[in-house]
């Protein structure tokens, strides 16, 4: 038996593996990884592994980080954690300062937790309460886009439009509060239309909703240009300027989720950037600590903080996890924040994506691909494939040839860490086309 059969056998009989359906392993078997290094994972029988998808869209500068692996060591030795209410710490002061000042201190007071859908959570509850507070107690209802997807807690769930994470648990949700607008996904165009014409349309159907439910909605959630859970589906930022106005017009609180497509990823530091705004709450996760330690935060304007700012504790937000602001996590992040500032990170990434998208050019015209398409470094395609276990099946072939990608239904995408090197860049996008032309060689 090698190492990686005796840990994958220890694994399957006692860790429940997140999004998946554990009687598949047997046929798909789980990869035991040892080590990572860069941007490459190894498993114990010494096989590696490109990381594509950056760990599931959080790592940003490799594995095994040096400047960041002496950030968490040096906090190891001063202050591993406290708890947040009642107390402080300069790591989670000093992140919560720089998180402001990266939007130029429209957003602040940031409030920590320790994932995704936290922040989801977070950001929900702050601006129903909020509202409330002020005296505006019909604002209850949210809006969230079609295919959207924000996280799997019961709350986050209501503002999530993928069956297959919310139809299981459709008792336990309360649907009846929230709106689905259109998406603004480009791949909607009409002939003749372009993805602004697109945007602009699915603008027009929130401005009617927002006037049918006027004085009734709190607030909208979006993934900034990208929706990643259902299938990188990108949009025009002429949609977010729109957005923006209509909740400026319509007094409801815009509400980013940039847990996935912030800290770079779409190409500005934040999402939100390229459309010239601001929303009123802003999730931030996965890349935060450059995909070390779980960590979350939303930040808020002063207006939303100051509707809470009252002699009255239960008029307070009284929201709070045990590892809130963990100072390992913070220090983490505040070492990520470092290496951008230190480093033009954004522009070398201009200069890799470049290099990346000619070398998926293969991939874009393959005669079954439709709807390439990239924003900043994320790449994704749609396959066209009768095979109903197709994602299975190239995630298979992938790895087979040392590439970690695992597709979104018959969407393939990668978001490959910062620091590939154009040389690595080019083996990704070689095996990424041997992996689909296999995987295709079983489709009719």
């Amino acid at each position: 038996m090698s190492n990686n059969s005796a840990w994958l056998q220890r694994s399957l009989n006692s860790v429940w593996h997140p999004c998946t359906q554990m009687k598949q392993h047997p046929a798909l078997p789980l990869v035991p990884i040892a080590r990572g290094e860069g941007v490459w994972l190894e498993d114990f029988d010494g096989k590696r592994y490109l990381d594509g998808i950056s760990s599931w869209w959080v790592n940003l500068f490799g594995h095994g980080n040096p400047q960041i692996n002496a950030a968490i060591t040096d906090q190891l030795s001063r202050l591993e954690h406290v708890m947040l209410a009642g107390f402080t710490h300069a790591p989670a002061v000093e992140l919560a300062e720089r998180l402001s000042a990266k939007t130029g201190g429209a957003l602040g007071h940031a409030f920590f937790a320790s994932d995704g859908a936290s922040a989801t959570e977070i950001a929900l509850k702050m601006s129903f309460h909020a509202w409330q507070n002020a005296g505006r107690t019909d604002k209850r209802e949210f809006v969230c886009l079609s295919g959207s997807y924000h996280g799997e807690t019961v709350g986050a769930l209501s503002v999530t439009d993928i069956p297959l994470f919310s139809d299981a648990y459709a008792p336990l949700i309360r649907k009846e509060h929230v709106h689905l607008a259109p998406s603004p996904d480009a791949r909607l165009a009409q002939p003749g239309e372009t993805a602004m014409d697109v945007a602009n349309r699915a603008a027009d159907a929130l401005a009617q909703l927002f006037i049918e439910r006027q004085g009734k909605i709190a607030a909208i959630i979006i993934e900034p240009l990208v929706q990643c859970a259902t299938g990188m589906a990108m949009h025009d930022p002429q949609y977010l300027k729109r957005v923006r106005a209509l909740c400026d017009e319509h007094q409801v609180h815009l509400i980013c989720d940039e847990i996935a497509v912030g800290f770079g990823r779409t190409g500005s530091f934040f999402a939100h950037e390229q459309a010239g705004i601001r929303p009123d709450l802003l999730c931030l996760s996965k890349g935060i600590t450059g995909g070390y330690l779980p960590l979350s935060v939303v930040l808020c304007t002063e207006a939303i903080y100051q509707a809470f700012w009252h002699d009255d504790t239960r008029r307070g937000f009284l929201h709070s996890h045990s590892y809130t602001g963990n100072p390992l996590a913070c220090r983490a992040a505040l070492a990520t924040l470092d290496i951008f500032d230190a480093h033009d990170v954004l522009g070398a990434n201009r200069k890799l994506s470049a290099h990346i998208t000619q070398r998926l050019r293969a991939i874009a015209m393959h005669p079954r691909i439709k709807h390439f398409r990239h924003r900043g470094m994320i790449w994704a395609a749609d396959v066209d494939t009768d095979l109903p276990d197709f994602n299975r099946r190239f995630y298979a072939q992938a790895l087979q040839r040392g590439l970690l990608m695992r597709p979104l239904g018959n969407t393939l995408y990668l978001m490959p860490p910062y620091i590939l090197t154009t040389t690595d860049a080019d083996w990704m996008a070689d095996q990424a086309l041997g992996a689909l032309n296999a995987t295709l060689a079983g489709s009719t």
